[in-house]
């Protein structure tokens, strides 16, 4: 039996801020993570291609509001960062 993947442990080397604002960046990707598994069945942010991520953003936040797709890009630019690409994403 694996363990489940540990986001905030993944994300410990890049995040930095106030205590809120890391547990907010922690929960954004565990809410990126649970859609791509479900739509692509890929688990780990290893195994994500950057369609993945942009279609998250564009798809899944297509009726929230500009601010909550702004904080979505920041994490998404975040993980992006920790996993060594370079990736651009944009509203």
């Amino acid at each position: 039996m694996s363990k489940p993947f540990d986001m905030e442990l993944f994300l410990s080397g890049v995040l930095t801020g106030p205590y809120a604002t890391r547990q907010r960046h922690v929960r954004q990707a565990k809410i990126i993570q649970a859609e791509i598994a479900n739509r692509w069945q890929r688990e780990t942010p290893w195994a994500w291609q950057k369609k993945h991520v942009a279609w998250f953003l564009k798809n899944r936040l297509s009726h929230r509001s500009e601010a909550t797709r702004y904080y979505y890009l920041l994490t998404a630019r975040l993980l992006a960062r920790r996993l060594g690409t370079s990736w651009l994403f944009y509203l």
